[in-house]
């Protein structure tokens, strides 16, 4: 039996030897930098190509915030979806994207088919960026003409940035050394559906129900409150496909007796159509279905 649990273990171990060096082989296919000896390229590799809780799930939520100063700094940071490479549209299994985190100078992300992860480092003064250490995980994709490969190619040709606001939306274009274009993305971003919100409209009608309540955790990804006579609970998904595209999954209720009149089928129905959100001037916002039509308007309380 001691035999037999030695022999396990050490094919285990051999196993894992091998997924380590063939991730380093892939890894070093994309960047061949040579700053670090091949044993630390592995160790980080090991480290790095886990992805981080907050992006278990594509949906996850969006953690950062862009404002006008941030623009005017140059900052590149929070999460961003990949909508071009080399002109041509970015397709995946999953919606690929790029979550920036400035405190740790690291990307994670998705190129479509494989969790990505890298260093990068920029230059806001003369528009400089770059990625370094790139390591991905090494699943099959079996999607015909996904784009994963040229996504870490053009990571690695990657020097230069240029932003661009349309509207309310800021978009992120990445540039070669040559200055030639090769990835477009587009910045995501829900913080101000955050908090406690009172239901003021439903498809058109106005309605004053006091009770009736939304409390959405964006950093979370989590949705609940109260129907007017029911307590409800669901999860906040963000799609990286489109612009302010989200959608509300799971949703339960209590099962309460409620009286005659009451808005609570009404709500639940369009929490269920929406696809979009958007802020409004002042404090409310409102949620769209995927005709454009507005199903929700929320206004935002201190209430609890």
């Amino acid at each position: 039996m001691k035999k037999t649990i030695y022999i396990l273990i050490s094919t285990g171990v051999f196993l894992s030897a091998m997924c380590s060096c063939s991730l380093f082989q892939k890894a070093g296919s994309l960047f061949h930098k040579g700053a670090k000896e091949e044993k630390s390229q592995t160790t980080d590799i090991k480290r790095e190509s886990v992805l981080p809780t907050d992006r278990e799930n594509i949906v996850q939520p969006v953690s950062a915030v862009y404002t006008s100063a941030d623009i005017g700094k140059g900052i590149v940071k929070g999460d961003w979806a990949i909508e071009k490479v080399y002109g041509n549209p970015a397709i995946g299994e999953k919606a690929p994207f790029l979550k920036f985190v400035v405190d740790e100078k690291k990307v994670y992300g998705n190129n479509g088919c494989n969790v990505l992860n890298a260093e990068y480092k920029y230059n806001p003064e003369d528009s400089t960026i770059s990625f370094d250490y790139l390591t991905t995980t090494m699943m099959m994709c079996y999607k015909e003409g996904i784009t994963d490969t040229e996504i870490n190619q053009a990571l690695g040709e990657v020097r230069y940035y240029t932003w661009k606001l349309n509207d309310d939306d800021y978009y992120m274009t990445f540039y070669n050394a040559e200055r030639d274009p090769v990835m477009e993305l587009m910045h995501q971003n829900f913080q101000f559906l955050n908090g406690t919100w009172k239901v003021v409209e439903i498809s058109g009608e106005k309605v004053n129900v006091p009770k009736m309540k939304l409390v959405i955790d964006v950093d979370e990804g989590k949705i609940h409150g109260n129907t007017g006579c029911n307590v409800l609970n669901g999860s906040l998904e963000i799609n990286m496909n489109s612009v302010n595209s989200i959608s509300f999954e799971a949703i339960s209720k209590t099962l309460m007796l409620c009286p005659d009149v009451n808005y609570e089928t009404q709500l639940l129905v369009a929490l269920e159509e929406a696809t979009k959100a958007r802020p409004l001037q002042g404090s409310r916002s409102e949620l769209l279905d995927s005709d454009g039509k507005v199903v929700l308007v929320l206004e935002r309380t201190s209430d609890k």
